[in-house]
């Protein structure tokens, strides 16, 4: 087992580990996912001791890594770890590279580090690559190769710091299909990936990263179907999310219609969908400002890039107010052109508590 206490680690003037705590069970498979520079990768150095946490502690069963008298080249027996970037040694053959780690520091007979080697060659469906050097390989197979090496250890504990992000797509298939087979062996796993329909199906839990530390830890099914919190719903479902804020009846219009613009066009978002968003927001926009004596409305649109659709969840103050039954008629004939779906909601516990979802329709 794996134990984090209140990791912390610091670089300069960014601390991409905040505060983690968290325990990783003997045959965990673990996928770490979240947006780039959330400290995933920086999570796994930790783990390893590649990177040396600025404060905290990590055990791993009775053994505190942290400990400054720990002995971490025999913790990195136990603990494997796979890079992007293949690190083999270009001067030996795919064999030797495998040989190697075990002969010199578990101290293995030549021979039987060579059976070894060419057992997991055959694992990993490499053996007729045995005495090629790795430049005469693709970045599939030298990374096949590199969690080969990784296995001739016979670690406990693996660690894959996004395994296929250097390879071409057509290379991707076969290194996961050889993780996907490790994944069935009983060591205890962690992947971080980008790659959601992968970490979907090889693991038992999810760590989704943000804010400094694991910011929802769940099962496959409750990170990726019913996630419990806003930042991993959006990230799941790859949403691309624009806030927007009105404070008074003169709020600058045409400015937030250059940022409606920019937003649309950096997220690629089809024209005519992108002028419903624009339009849907004045219309609402209008129908709010013409309703509040002293308004205060916050305005978060949301788009899909998995299925090309978008919504406004429109949230502003005061009594109970339902627009859509007693708002301007015209406006609302324009907005249930432009959407499939009109909604209102009333949200006591909210200092903002009047909820209008508006659900465009698609290009």
């Amino acid at each position: 087992m794996i134990k984090i206490q209140h990791l912390r680690k610091e670089y300069g003037g960014t601390t991409p580990l905040k505060d983690v705590s968290v325990e990783i069970h003997d045959g965990d498979v673990i996928s770490v996912i979240g947006p780039s520079g959330t400290g995933k990768s920086t999570l796994l150095r930790c783990i390893n001791h590649l990177e040396v946490p600025t404060s905290g502690q990590i055990w791993l069963d009775d053994l505190e890594i942290t400990d400054p008298k720990c002995d971490i080249c025999k913790v990195r027996q136990r603990m494997g770890m796979v890079f992007q970037s293949f690190n083999l040694f270009g001067h030996k053959t795919v064999i030797e590279n495998i040989m190697l780690a075990p002969m010199d520091l578990l101290g293995r007979p030549k021979q039987e580090a060579y059976d070894t080697g060419m057992q997991l060659l055959r694992t990993v469906g490499l053996a007729e690559k045995a005495l090629n050097y790795p430049d005469q390989l693709s970045g599939g197979q030298k990374q096949r190769i590199a969690i080969a090496r990784t296995l001739a250890m016979n670690p406990d504990v693996i660690l894959l710091d996004e395994p296929t992000s250097a390879l071409d797509p057509t290379m991707v298939g076969e290194v996961q299909a050889v993780i996907r087979d490790l994944a069935h062996t009983g060591k205890t796993l962690m992947i971080v990936t980008h790659e959601m329909n992968f970490a979907k199906a090889i693991c038992n839990r999810v760590f989704f990263m943000d804010e400094g530390g694991i910011y929802e830890d769940g099962s496959p099914e409750q990170i990726f179907e019913h996630p419990q919190r806003e930042n991993t719903r959006r990230f799941v479902r790859r949403l691309k999310v624009l806030e927007l804020n009105i404070g008074s009846r003169d709020y600058d219009f045409p400015g937030t219609t250059t940022e409606i613009a920019r937003y649309c066009t950096r997220n690629q978002i089809d024209p005519r969908l992108a002028n419903r968003i624009q339009l849907t927001f004045e219309e609402a926009a209008q129908l709010l400002l013409s309703s509040l004596d002293h308004p205060l409305i916050q305005a978060v649109c949301e788009y899909s890039q998995e299925t090309g659709s978008a919504e406004w969840t429109i949230c502003y103050n005061g009594p109970q107010r339902d627009v859509t039954a007693d708002g301007s008629e015209l406006v609302l004939s324009v907005l249930r052109g432009m959407t499939d779906h009109i909604a209102y909601a009333r949200l006591d516990d909210s200092s903002l508590p009047n909820q209008l979802k508006l659900t465009l329709r698609s290009a």
